[in-house]
């Protein structure tokens, strides 16, 4: 049985010197959890960005989240994975108020026979294979663990009240390139966590929207719930809401901001197929408070974690950056910890 209440653990790095500042673009999960992880280190950090926590503007795609800590087989990255499910497990445990809950999951797959790919098996507590005759028809692979829910209206709040505690400066600015982020914030060093943003500001061509659909709605289910494979339906709970996030779609290149109305009824039609009529009594017109269409930040080939001159690109994470984050988060500082470091070093004037 896996137990994280001692929380994370510790990675030694070497302490800057305290006037070293780093600039960060974005605030979204990736950008917040990176300043923490750096102000952890000794760092002044000055995060710019076009959205702050407490926005509702479809332009980013933090406070849209689930959030579910479902670890993810296929994505790679399981040591960032691991260490961020580690901080959440802890944070749960330690401060109720930030907004994270700790929950029973259940995953059900139709695209593998076992779980030989579930590499957190053996991460999760309390992990369990369903036997094959109790699950639903069409179902090859299912199992339950202990995992959490994120309510990210809390968290986000949550967490830029703990940065500011700490030094951190927020300042909303619309950008036009990297470069300016350097003038605006006064560093010589920048994270950039834009997201979507990267597109223009990375000129990465592979950045690609991916729209998402959800509804949150009224009701006393209380498990975290997905099904991948030929589709991807999930019902998440929110904690200090009496309701729930249930979904959902995943459609690359779509820009459209409208809500699909026939897209209501699929969704659940399939999240009641996954709780065995666990939603049976939702009514599409008196118990969904939210409809909500949001983008997440993908990029083709997979996301950019990786250091370029005096920049440290993170971004590009799609709908798994809470399942990153905190991992990221702690990469993030290691990369900056090496720019810094090659920054101090003596160039030859030959």
């Amino acid at each position: 049985m896996a137990s994280y209440r001692k929380g994370p653990k510790v990675i030694a790095f070497t302490m800057p010197s305290t006037n070293t500042h780093i600039g960060i673009i974005g605030s979204g999960i990736i950008g917040l959890l990176s300043a923490l992880t750096l102000t952890d280190a000794g760092y002044k950090v000055t995060i710019v960005a076009r959205d702050l926590p407490g926005d509702e503007s479809q332009d980013w795609a933090s406070p849209w989240a689930g959030v579910s800590i479902f670890p993810h087989p296929d994505a790679g990255g399981n040591s960032l994975q691991t260490e961020n499910f580690k901080y959440f497990w802890a944070l749960a445990h330690r401060d109720p108020t930030s907004g994270v809950q700790v929950i029973k999951a259940t995953e059900h797959y139709d695209d593998r026979e076992d779980d030989s790919t579930i590499w957190y098996k053996t991460v999760v507590p309390h992990y369990r294979l369903i036997p094959q005759e109790k699950l639903p028809k069409g179902v090859k692979l299912g199992f339950t663990y202990t995992s959490m829910t994120i309510n990210p209206a809390f968290f986000l709040p949550w967490i830029q009240t703990q940065l500011k505690a700490h030094g951190v400066t927020f300042i909303r600015r619309t950008l036009r390139s990297i470069q300016e982020a350097k003038k605006i914030t006064g560093t010589e060093y920048i994270v950039h966590a834009s997201g979507l943003g990267a597109y223009t500001l990375a000129d990465d061509k592979n950045v690609e929207a991916i729209r998402g659909q959800t509804m949150f709605v009224k009701t006393d289910f209380n498990e975290l719930k997905m099904h991948q494979g030929s589709h991807y339906t999930y019902v998440i709970p929110r904690m200090f809401t009496n309701g729930a996030i249930i979904g959902g779609v995943s459609q690359p290149g779509s820009l459209d901001r409208n809500v699909d109305q026939a897209l209501r009824a699929d969704i659940l039609k399939r999240v009641n197929m996954l709780t065995d009529g666990g939603l049976r009594s939702v009514d599409l017109d008196r118990d969904v408070e939210k409809d909500i269409v949001a983008f997440r930040p993908g990029r083709k080939g997979g996301y950019r974690l990786e250091a370029e001159a005096d920049i440290v690109h993170a971004y590009g994470f799609a709908g798994l950056g809470y399942i990153f984050s905190y991992g990221v988060a702690l990469k993030v500082r290691e990369l900056v910890d090496s720019v810094v470091e090659k920054g101090r070093l003596p160039r030859s004037h030959l």
